[in-house]
């Protein structure tokens, strides 16, 4: 066994899949007590919306800057820095005195929860290649559900004890385990000689090669427009729910969870379905329920359906996002195992860019109107699939410019019928990799 494959065991890619909960503990876990925190710090519903939008936006920064620096400097050494920088602007949440003050502890707290979700996909991308790769995605799918799940319903616990400012103390707790777990357990993924090297003249090369690849900016605007969808719901959802339905914080934790379960079972499902049987229909398959909820969430919203209606919509609408996670995340790290850092970053960008921006509309008709939030997800869902008809689902061209056949899980082209098979290139999980030129 290769020393790259001994070091994929079980606690490695416990911690690995831990490193996922950052984005939506740091989401999901206060949501519930939005509303109490909106009216202790006397703010407006669209401003306290900001808390939503600072931290979304700080976790896409901070990929943007995590990942190249994980390509230079090796996996280890980042995470734990924004690990300990987490737990600290954690805490600097929960002493916010204004609304202002928590807006801007939640950008930081952003930047520093993006290094781990970054080094999650990059690390996998080390440490996995093929199938493997995409089971993996679909493992970090469900993580993410089982975290959105989690949250909700232990932040409703929360707030019967405690209030928002006691629960930002309880995230601060839980980077403090995600810290004791990495020092324990992460071992280093990308060994001194596969990293890249160059300054900031190196990165912006190595994002200019990304950028013109027609099928991984494809990839990323997927993932942003679906995410923008996603977190329009994270961030209008509790009003909507407990305002509008009149559910209490915990009735709408539970009412969260059953959407989760859904993002779990749908992202578990598509990491095996694109294994076996594509990438790109599983993909298609995960527009149409995103396409499908969407619009039933703004026919809800347009003619007042009962709460039924309203929780099916978002069931299908998030089961739609869950669906193309581990395709569209396979489609973008396939080609680029030497800077899959940097890579992983774009999709970070796009993912919490695309959502910091949608979350503040779904606030703009006030507390009690879901029709921009019924808007924004349709809107979101349409131009995704507008991209992916347009960027993804054309064969990749061939230097030669005709259509060419392309099999992105094995990062290769496929070979014409009757071609006698050799030697499979592309780099499996324990084989070394080649410095970009």
């Amino acid at each position: 066994m290769s020393p790259r494959a001994q070091a994929v065991g079980r606690p490695l890619a416990i911690v690995l899949g831990l490193l996922t909960i950052f984005g939506p503990i740091s989401m999901d876990l206060y949501l519930p007590v939005l509303p109490a925190l909106t009216t202790e710090l006397r703010s407006a519903t669209s401003v306290a919306q900001l808390t939503v939008t600072a931290c979304l936006l700080g976790l896409a920064m901070g990929q943007v800057v995590a990942g190249p620096l994980s390509d230079r400097l090796g996996r280890r050494r980042p995470l734990l820095a924004g690990v300990v920088a987490y737990i600290l602007t954690s805490a600097l949440c929960a002493l916010s005195p204004a609304i202002e003050t928590l807006v801007a502890a939640r950008f930081v707290q952003g930047l520093a929860g993006g290094v781990g979700i970054v080094i999650a996909q990059a690390a996998g991308r080390d440490v996995y290649s093929g199938g493997k790769l995409l089971r993996y995605y679909g493992r970090l799918t469900v993580i993410g559900g089982l975290a959105a799940i989690v949250g909700p319903v232990i932040g409703g616990q929360l707030a019967s004890v405690t209030d928002w400012r006691g629960i930002f103390l309880f995230l601060s707790a839980i980077g403090v385990a995600i810290l004791v777990a990495s020092l324990a357990v992460f071992r280093e993924t990308l060994p001194p000689g596969e990293r890249v090297a160059g300054g900031l003249a190196r990165t912006g090369r190595d994002f200019g090669r990304l950028l013109r690849d027609r099928v991984f900016v494809g990839a990323v605007l997927v993932t942003g427009f679906l995410n923008a969808a996603l977190f329009a719901y994270l961030s209008g959802a509790t009003y909507v729910l407990q305002g509008i339905y009149q559910l209490s914080p915990q009735g709408y934790s539970f009412a969260f969870g059953l959407n989760s379960l859904g993002y779990m079972a749908f992202g578990f499902t598509a990491g095996r379905l694109a294994e076996r049987w594509s990438e790109r229909r599983t993909l298609v398959a995960g527009l149409v329920l995103c396409l499908a909820g969407t619009g039933g969430l703004l026919a809800t919203a347009a003619l007042h359906l009962p709460l039924i209606a309203m929780i099916l919509s978002l069931f299908t609408m998030v089961g739609g996002v869950a669906a193309t996670t581990p395709p569209t995340i396979s489609l973008a790290l396939a080609n680029y195992p030497d800077i899959a850092g940097t890579a992983s970053s774009l999709l970070g960008l796009a993912r919490y860019a695309f959502g910091g921006l949608a979350a503040p509309l779904v606030g703009l008709g006030g507390a009690g109107d879901a029709t921009p939030l019924g808007l924004v997800t349709v809107a979101s869902a349409v131009l995704a699939a507008i991209v992916y008809l347009t960027s993804i689902r054309a064969p990749k061209p061939s230097a030669a410019g005709s259509p060419q056949p392309y099999d992105t899980l094995a990062a290769r082209p496929v070979s014409p019928p009757g071609t006698p098979r050799r030697g499979r290139p592309g780099r499996s999980a324990s084989s070394p990799r080649r410095r970009a030129p």
